[in-house]
């Protein structure tokens, strides 16, 4: 969910950095990424030097940092850098775009969740800066889908209650955003330049849901915090009352879309 379209997500500062408003919800109730998409990024690159690029509360770092790679974080959110630094990933607060390297270079970068709200050009030439030569970028999104008849009564308590967010619509509430996401970040890799032909990888998963670790999750995506607290209160009623029918628990399928690239020097 999420108030700014693809092409010019990168310029809603206000939704990007609102996340860090309950950083202790947000990395409880985000699901972590596919073991695939970490072992592919290990094979992808020169070695385990890992810069992280809105790293938030670290749930990608500490990933990377369980398989024994060395990590650095960044993050324009100090309370969800607070977060990450507490869980033991080191981390600067910037965004990409105006973080220095200074003389550092690492073997991958990576940004799960994180590279719409990164100017997709400025950001691909300074994450290239600090790649070493060979170096991977990749860009990652967690994308879900709901069973049917729950996608269709999601859909249904959002029209409801939150009109204002039209692309949450049954069977597609996130598809098409994504992919418009990826064109945006592979077009931004080649107007940067200095790297490859952009690849995707997409990796297919499921998680098992209770109803309340559902309604946990749903505040911690992009413009909740700016919906009022009653249709919040609302929008969390109508969304578990879906569940409730359902028999209490679902499981969502999930794909992580990527975006990866070597540099070229």
């Amino acid at each position: 969910m999420t108030t700014a379209r693809p092409e010019d997500s990168h310029l809603a500062r206000e939704v990007a950095e609102s996340f860090g408003t309950d950083a202790e919800r947000y990395d409880r109730a985000r699901p972590s990424y596919p073991d695939a998409l970490i072992d592919t990024v290990l094979a992808e690159s020169p070695g385990t030097n890992v810069l992280d690029i809105g790293v938030g509360t670290g749930i990608v770092a500490r990933q990377f940092l369980q398989r024994g790679c060395t990590v650095l974080g960044i993050d324009p959110d100090a309370r969800m850098a607070e977060r990450a630094s507490a869980t033991g990933v080191p981390v600067e607060v910037a965004t990409i775009e105006a973080w220095e390297p200074a003389g550092r270079r690492f073997d991958a970068a990576v940004a799960g969740m994180t590279w719409h709200w990164v100017d997709p050009v400025k950001g691909a030439a300074k994450a290239g800066e600090a790649l070493v030569d060979g170096g991977l970028l990749a860009l990652f999104w967690n994308v879900a889908q709901a069973p049917r008849e729950l996608d269709e009564g999601f859909a249904e308590v959002f029209r409801r209650v939150v009109p204002e967010f039209p692309a949450y619509s049954a069977g597609d509430r996130a598809g098409r955003a994504y992919d418009a996401f990826l064109d945006k970040a592979a077009d931004g890799l080649r107007v940067a330049g200095g790297f490859g032909e952009p690849e995707i990888w997409r990796f297919d998963w499921d998680l098992d849901y209770t109803r309340d670790a559902w309604l946990d999750h749903v505040p911690t995506s992009g413009g909740f915090s700016r919906i009022d607290p009653q249709r919040q209160q609302a929008l969390l009623e109508g969304i578990g009352q879906v569940i409730d029918r359902a028999g209490g628990r679902f499981t969502m399928h999930w794909t992580t879309a990527t975006i990866a690239a070597h540099t070229l020097r």
